[in-house]
C-alpha cells in the first residue's frame, strides 16, 4: 500500500489538465496577507472558483478562456474587485489591500495580535509581548501558547518533546545543550515563534511533538534599522544582558548582523526524596550558575538577477554556565530519624560553543512558479567539562565520619554535522508540487575521564573512563502535493521516506552496535472553508523520535556512591502517529481535538535497588501510549483597550508497559488554562497579565504536581517609539517550578522537584533608530534534523 501511494504521488504530474492560470500576490502595510478570500465569478454573479492566499500572499487558479469578475478580500481591509479577460496564462503581480479608513485609530493601538490561527500552525508575535520583552528565545518559547519548558526539556501541550528550529533550520540540540544555545538568543532578536503540531512532509520526520520554528527579524526594502537593548534580571542573584541588532535591504542586499553577551548568576534548586523500605533518602542541592556567554550571528543574500539569489549564513555562541553546588543527603532510619548524611561539596566548569554555517542560492525557473532550492549546511558543536565534587560522610551531630568519595570528572564531546538539500517548488495546472531530497553526516564522540582523589592523588579509574563514537548518515527524498478544489475545499498530501545508518562504538566496552533502517512517514491535510465565518480542518501524520546520541551509549557513569547512569546502545526510535481535527469560528474561537499513539517508546527510567540503596538511570524502550484531548481557543476584545486570549484543554493518557520496567502504569485526566491579557491604556502604554494553571497529572511512569504562575508586565514607548521600557514580574507567586515529579519502580517511590529561579524581576530598555519599518522573511535551510540529539 504504502509504495502505491509513493507511486501515485510521483505519477501526479501526468495528470495535469489543460486549463490556463491565473496568479497574483497579496499584500497589505507592506507584508503578505496570508488567508485572503480569491473569489472568481463569471458576468452572471455566479462563483466558477476560489482560494486562500498562502503565507507569501499568493493564489493560483485554474479556469478555462473567459470573461469574469475577480474579489479579493481580508478583514480589515478594503475589498479589491476587477472586471478580467482570461485568454492564456495570466500573473496579475502584486495586488495591494488598501486598510478600511474607519479601521485607523483601532489599529494604531492593537497592532498585529500576539496570537493568530493558521491552518497548520500558531503563530506567537514576540514583539507585541511584554512577558517575552528583553528575555531571550527560552522565554520566548515559553510565553507561546500551548508550549511548556521545565526541568530543561520543551514540549508542546498534547504532543511531547518538540524540535526547535531557528528560520528553519534545526538546532540538534537537547537538554541543558539546547536550553544554553537557546539563551543566547536575545528575544529582542526574535520577530515570532510558530508552533507546528504537525509539521507536512517537507520537514524532517524526526521529533514525536512538532516544531518550534524561531523566526528571526529582517529589514524591511528600502531601510536600516539599529536596535541595542539592555536587560537587568534579579532573583537571589543577578545578571546583565546587552545585545545589539543591525538590518539593511536595500537594492539587491539583504543584510542582518547581531551580537551581544550576559554576565550574572542565578540560583538553582533541586531536591530529590527516594523510599527505601529501610528508611528515606532526603536529597536537596543548592547552586549558584553562571551566566556568561557571547553570541552572534549574521545573514547575507544577494539578487545576482531578478531569478537568482545567493546567501549564507552564521550563527555562534560560547558559554560558560559554570556551577558551584553544595548537596546534602540526609539518611534517615525506619523511625525517621537521621542515622547519617552525605555532604557533596561540587565545582562544575562547563564551556561550550556551537557554530553553524550555511550556503544557499535560490533560483526562479520560469514565470510559472517553478522554484529550485539548494542548501550547504556545516554544524560543529563542542562541549567541555571539569567536574571537581567531594563527598563526605557525618552523624546526625554533625561529626565526620569519613571521605565517601573525592574525584575530578573531565569529558569532553565533539559533534559535526555536514547536509546538502534540494527543494522543488514545482506547479501544476492540476496540484501545486513540491518535492525534494537531503543527505546528511554526522560523527560524534565522546571522552570521559575519571580521576579518583580519595588517596590525595588524581589518580586516573579507567573502570570508570569512556570513549564513545557514533556515526549516522540520512538519506531522505518527499513529495508534496497541494490541491484546491474551489472555494470552500483543499487538500495536501505528502510522502517522505528516511533511510537511515547508525554506528555506535563504545571504546570501553570494545562494543559496536549497528542499525539500520528505512520507513515511510506520510501526511495528510483537509480543510473546507463552509462559509466566512465557520472553517474545519483535520491532519494526520506519522513521525520518529530518535535517541539522542548520549542515550546510546552504553557506559556506566557513577553520578556519587549510590548513584550511577548508564545509556542503551540497542534503544530503538518510537513512532507517532497524530490525528488533529481542528474547527475554527469567526477567526476568534478554536476548538481542537486530538488522538495520539505512540509505539516503542522510550525514555529515562529510575530504578533503586531496594537492598543496596543504589540508584539506577537507564533508558528503555518500554511502554505504548493513546494520548487524547479537547481544547477550546478564545480571542476577543472585551473593549477597544482590553484584548483577551484565552486557552483550555482537558487531556487525558492510556499507557501500557512491557516487562523491562516493574511498575504500574498511572493515567488520569487534566486541565490546562491559559489566559493572556492586554491592557492598551494608550498608544505607548500597554500592561499585559498572563496567568496559567495546570493540574496534577498521572502520565504512565510519572506523576507531576500542579503548576500555576502569574506574570505581570508593563511597556512605555517614548520618542516616537525609539525608545522602549519594559519592567516584568515573573511567577509573582514563585508556582510555576516543577514539583512532585513522582514515580514508583521496583516498589520504590522517589519525588522530585526543581526550581531555577523561576520567580525574578526583569527591567529592560530597548532603542532603535534608523528606519522603524520591519518585516519577516523567512529561510528554510538544510541541517534541519541532524543538531538535536546531541546532547
Amino acid at each position: 500500500m504504502k509504495t502505491i501511494i509513493l507511486y501515485a504521488l510521483l505519477m501526479l504530474p501526468l495528470w495535469a489538465q489543460s486549463q490556463v492560470q491565473l496568479k497574483g500576490n497579496v499584500k497589505g502595510n507592506n507584508e503578505p496577507i496570508v488567508w485572503a478570500n480569491v473569489i472568481l465569478t463569471d458576468t452572471a454573479g455566479k462563483v466558477i472558483t476560489g482560494a486562500l492566499t498562502k503565507e507569501d500572499g499568493s493564489f493560483e487558479l485554474k479556469l478555462k478562456n473567459g470573461s469574469y469578475q475577480l474579489k479579493i478580500s481580508y478583514l480589515e481591509f478594503t475589498a479589491w474587485e476587477k472586471s478580467i479577460q482570461i485568454a492564456k496564462d495570466t500573473d496579475l503581480g502584486v495586488i495591494i489591500l488598501q486598510p478600511k479608513e474607519d479601521l485607523q485609530e483601532v489599529k494604531i493601538v492593537a497592532r498585529k495580535k500576539l496570537v493568530e490561527y493558521k491552518t497548520d500552525r500558531i503563530v506567537f508575535n514576540v514583539e507585541n509581548s511584554i512577558s517575552a520583552s528583553g528575555g531571550n528565545a527560552v522565554s520566548a518559547i515559553g510565553a507561546a501558547p500551548g508550549v511548556m519548558v521545565l526541568n530543561n526539556a520543551i514540549s508542546i501541550l498534547g504532543k511531547g518533546a518538540a524540535r526547535v528550529m531557528v528560520n528553519g533550520r534545526l538546532i540538534e540540540l537537547t537538554g541543558d545543550d539546547l536550553i544554553n544555545y537557546l539563551n543566547s538568543i536575545a528575544a529582542t532578536d526574535i520577530a515570532s515563534v510558530e508552533v507546528i503540531t504537525n509539521p507536512p512532509a517537507k520537514y524532517e520526520a524526526g521529533g514525536n511533538g512538532g516544531l518550534i520554528n524561531i523566526i528571526l527579524k529582517k529589514g524591511a526594502l528600502n531601510s536600516w534599522k539599529n536596535t541595542t537593548s539592555t536587560t537587568y534580571d534579579q532573583s537571589t542573584y543577578s545578571f546583565y544582558t546587552l545585545r545589539d541588532n543591525f538590518l539593511y535591504n536595500k537594492n539587491k542586499i539583504r543584510l542582518a548582523m547581531n551580537i551581544g553577551g550576559k554576565l550574572g548568576n542565578l540560583k538553582e534548586t533541586e531536591n530529590l526524596n527516594t523510599y527505601y523500605p529501610n528508611g528515606l533518602w532526603e536529597l536537596s542541592r543548592v547552586g549558584k550558575q553562571q551566566q556568561h556567554n557571547i553570541s552572534g550571528g549574521m545573514v547575507f543574500d544577494y539578487d545576482i538577477s531578478d531569478r537568482t539569489t545567493l546567501g549564507i549564513q552564521y550563527m555562534g555562541n560560547q558559554d560558560n554556565p559554570d556551577s558551584k553546588s553544595l548537596t546534602t543527603i540526609k539518611i534517615r532510619n525506619t523511625t525517621h530519624q537521621i542515622d547519617s548524611l552525605l555532604i557533596n561539596d561540587g565545582l562544575y566548569k562547563l564551556s561550550n560553543s556551537g557554530h553553524t554555517y550555511n550556503a544557499h542560492v535560490i533560483t526562479k525557473l520560469d514565470t510559472a512558479g517553478r522554484k529550485l532550492s539548494v542548501d550547504l549546511d556545516y554544524f560543529i558543536y563542542s562541549s567541555k567539562i571539569d567536574n571537581n565534587f567531594v563527598t563526605s560522610a557525618y552523624l546526625p551531630d554533625m561529626n565526620f565520619l569519613n571521605t565517601n568519595q573525592s574525584a575530578i570528572n573531565l569529558s569532553e564531546q565533539n559533534i559535526h554535522n555536514t547536509s546538502i538539500k534540494v527543494d522543488m517548488e514545482h506547479p501544476l495546472k492540476f496540484i501545486n508540487l513540491s518535492y525534494g531530497a537531503k543527505m546528511s553526516f554526522i560523527t560524534s564522540k565522546a571522552d570521559l575521564s575519571y580521576y579518583n582523589k580519595i588517596s590525595g592523588d588524581a589518580v586516573l579509574d579507567k573502570n570508570q573512563s569512556n570513549e564513545f563514537e557514533y556515526q549516522e548518515n540520512n538519506q531522505s527524498f518527499y513529495v508534496n502535493g497541494i490541491k484546491n478544489l474551489g472555494s470552500q475545499f483543499s487538500f495536501q498530501i505528502g510522502l517522505r521516506m528516511e533511510n537511515i545508518q547508525t554506528k555506535g562504538y563504545s571504546g570501553t566496552k570494545d562494543q559496536t552496535t549497528v542499525n539500520n533502517y528505512l520507513r515511510l512517514f506520510p501526511t495528510f491535510y483537509l480543510s473546507y472553508k463552509k462559509d466566512e465565518n465557520n472553517s474545519f480542518l483535520f491532519n494526520y501524520g506519522r513521525r520518529v523520535n530518535r535517541p539522542v546520541f548520549r542515550d546510546l551509549n552504553p557506559f556506566r557513569a557513577y553520578l556519587n556512591s549510590k548513584s550511577y547512569s548508564e545509556g542503551n546502545p540497542f534503544l530503538q526510535p518510537s513512532y507517532n502517529d497524530n490525528f488533529d481535527f481542528t474547527y475554527v469560528y469567526k477567526g476568534n474561537l478554536r476548538t481542537n481535538l486530538f488522538f495520539n499513539i505512540t509505539t516503542d517508546g522510550f525514555g529515562v527510567v529510575f530504578n533503586s535497588d531496594p537492598v543496596t540503596n543504589i540508584q539506577i538511570i537507564s533508558r528503555q524502550n518500554y511502554f505504548k501510549e493513546y494520548y487524547y484531548g479537547i481544547g477550546e481557543s478564545y480571542t476577543v476584545n472585551v473593549i477597544p483597550w482590553w484584548q483577551s486570549q484565552n486557552s483550555a484543554y482537558l487531556l487525558g493518557s492510556k499507557s501500557v508497559f512491557n516487562a523491562l520496567v516493574r511498575a504500574t502504569p498511572k493515567n488520569s485526566g487534566q486541565l490546562y488554562f491559559t489566559t493572556n491579557n492586554t491592557f492598551s491604556l494608550s498608544a505607548a502604554t500597554k500592561i499585559q497579565a498572563d496567568y496559567f494553571y495546570s493540574s496534577s497529572v498521572k502520565r504512565g511512569l510519572y506523576e507531576t504536581g500542579q503548576l500555576s504562575g502569574l506574570n505581570l508586565g508593563i511597556k512605555q514607548s517614548i520618542f516616537k517609539n525609539k525608545l522602549q521600557l519594559s519592567m516584568l514580574l515573573n511567577d509573582v507567586f514563585n508556582t510555576a517550578y516543577l514539583k512532585d515529579y513522582t514515580s514508583v519502580v521496583n516498589g520504590i517511590k522517589q519525588v522530585y522537584g526543581q526550581n531555577n529561579s523561576s520567580r525574578f524581576f526583569r527591567f529592560s530598555l530597548t532603542y532603535s533608530f534608523g528606519n522603524d519599518k520591519v518585516s519577516v522573511k523567512q529561510r528554510s535551510t538544510g541541517n534541519e534534523d541532524e543538531r538535536r540529539r546531541t546532547n
